[in-house]
C-alpha cells in the first residue's frame, strides 16, 4: 500500500490554555503538584530528594529526562509513597481534575494502578471509591461554575504482577460507577500483553473497553498482541507503529514521473496498515516519548519525533501528556511542541483534539457534545469572533451520568 507524503509549513498564533482540549493517556500518580507531595510526605515522614516545590519540581523533570522508561517509571517511587491513604487519594484526584480544568480540559481519562495504593491497608474497592470520591468533588465545583467537566477512571494492572484478574473483576465491578476501561502498564519489553491474557478474556467476554500500553518501550509485536489479545480499542502510545512505514525519496509515481524531494513514496506494513485502516486511536504522549527513547530510532527532538509522519499518512492520532509531573508539561505545553515542530495551525490541532473526543470512552451522546463544543469554540476562534462555545451544562452532566 502506497500514497505520496507531502508536507506542509503553518505559522499559528493563539494561546493555547484557552482551546477546548481532551486527555485520555495522564497517569494519576504522574500529576502530582510538588508542593502537594511534600506535605503528604510530612504526613507519612517520607524523605523526599527536595523539601522546595520548585527544586522538586525540578528534581522530577531532570531524573524523568534520562532517555530510558526504567528509569523513568523510577520517578514513581515518590508519588506512590504518599499516595497509600484514602484523604491522599481523594486530594491527589481533586487536585488532578482541577489541574486539567486549568489547562482547557473539558473530558480527561485518569489511568492508575488500585495495585500500588494497598500499602496503608486499603482494598482495591477502597482505592477506587476514593479517587472517583476526589474526581467528582471536583467535577461538581467546575460544573457549577460553568466549567464543563468529566473524567473518568481507567484501571491499570501492572504487567509484572500476577493480580491482572482481580483488576479486570475491580473494573468490572465499578462499571458505571466512574470507570470507564481496563489498562495495562509498567515494563513493557519483557511483559507482553500474552502475559495477561485470562484478564483480557474475562474483559472480551463481558463487552469491556480495553487500552492497552504498546509500541512505546517495546515495537510491532506489542502492538500486534495489544490488538489480538488485548482487543485494544486504544493503543497507549502506539508510536513505534512507525516502524513499520517506510518512506522512499526520489521514487517515481504512478505517472512515471520522479517525485520532488521533499515528496515520498509512503509504504505501509502489516501491523501498521492494521492499526489505520481500522482507525485505531493512537494516545501520543511527544514529550514523555522523547524522555523514555520510545523514539530515538527516529532522531533526537521533536522534528525527528514522527508524529507527523502518523498524521499525515492517516493514523487516527490523539495528544496526551501522559505524567505532568515528570515531563514538566500539559496538554497546552503538548500543542505548543508540535505548532513549534511541525508549525501545525488551528485546524491541525483541532482535527486531534476531535479525534481524541471521538476515541473517549464515554457513550455516544456524549462524544457528540463535546464534539460540538469543541467545533463551535473553534469556528468561532477561526472566524474572530467572541470566542465562546455553546454548551448545555445540564444535558452535559445528565450524560455523564
Amino acid at each position: 500500500m502506497t500514497e505520496e507524503l507531502i508536507h506542509t509549513d503553518y505559522d499559528p498564533a493563539f494561546d493555547f490554555r484557552d482551546l477546548p482540549k481532551v486527555s485520555l493517556h495522564d497517569h494519576l500518580d504522574g500529576g502530582l503538584r510538588p508542593q502537594t507531595i511534600i506535605e503528604l510526605a510530612a504526613e507519612v515522614n517520607h524523605k523526599l530528594p527536595e523539601t522546595e516545590a520548585e527544586a522538586l519540581g525540578d528534581w522530577f523533570r531532570e531524573s524523568a529526562d534520562s532517555g530510558s522508561l526504567p528509569r523513568y517509571l523510577e520517578t514513581f517511587e515518590h508519588t506512590l509513597a504518599v499516595m497509600q491513604t484514602s484523604d491522599a487519594l481523594i486530594r491527589v484526584a481533586r487536585e488532578f481534575v482541577e489541574d486539567l480544568a486549568e489547562d482547557g480540559v473539558i473530558y480527561g481519562e485518569v489511568r492508575y494502578a488500585p495495585e500500588q495504593h494497598l500499602r496503608e491497608g486499603l482494598s482495591l474497592d477502597d482505592v477506587v471509591d476514593a479517587v472517583q470520591e476526589g474526581l467528582d468533588q471536583a467535577c461538581e465545583v467546575l460544573n457549577a461554575q460553568g466549567h464543563p467537566m468529566q473524567v473518568g477512571q481507567v484501571l491499570s494492572a501492572m504487567r509484572q504482577s500476577d493480580q491482572s484478574v482481580e483488576i479486570a473483576k475491580l473494573a468490572l465491578r465499578h462499571r458505571g460507577h466512574g470507570v470507564v476501561a481496563f489498562d495495562i502498564a509498567g515494563p513493557e519489553d519483557g511483559f507482553p500483553p500474552s502475559r495477561l491474557k485470562e484478564a483480557f478474556d474475562l474483559l472480551a467476554e463481558n463487552l469491556f473497553p480495553t487500552t492497552v500500553h504498546a509500541g512505546e518501550a517495546a515495537g510491532l509485536d506489542s502492538i500486534k498482541e495489544a490488538i489480538l489479545i488485548g482487543r485494544a480499542q486504544r493503543l497507549g502510545h502506539g508510536v513505534r507503529v512507525a516502524e513499520d512505514i517506510e518512506i522512499e525519496f526520489g521514487a517515481i509515481d504512478e505517472n512515471g514521473e520522479e517525485l520532488s524531494d521533499d515528496t515520498g513514496l509512503v509504504s505501509l506494513g502489516p501491523v501498521a496498515n492494521w492499526v489505520r485502516e481500522r482507525g485505531i486511536p493512537l494516545e501520543i504522549c511527544p514529550s514523555s516519548n522523547l524522555q523514555t527513547g520510545a523514539t530515538a530510532k527516529f532522531g533526537e527532538g521533536i522534528r525527528n519525533h514522527p508524529i507527523d509522519l502518523l498524521v499525515q499518512t492517516g493514523f487516527n492520532v490523539t495528544i496526551s501528556p501522559d505524567n505532568r509531573l515528570m515531563s514538566g508539561t500539559s496538554l497546552s505545553d503538548e500543542f505548543e511542541l508540535l505548532v513549534e515542530g511541525f508549525d501545525y495551525d488551528l485546524e491541525d490541532l483541532l482535527d486531534l483534539t476531535l479525534n481524541a473526543a471521538e476515541a473517549a470512552f464515554v457513550p455516544l451522546e456524549m462524544r457528540e457534545l463535546l464534539v460540538e463544543y469543541i467545533n463551535d469554540y473553534y469556528d468561532n476562534l477561526l472566524e474572530d469572533d467572541d470566542v465562546q462555545g455553546e454548551f448545555d451544562e445540564d444535558e452535559y452532566e445528565n450524560v455523564a451520568d
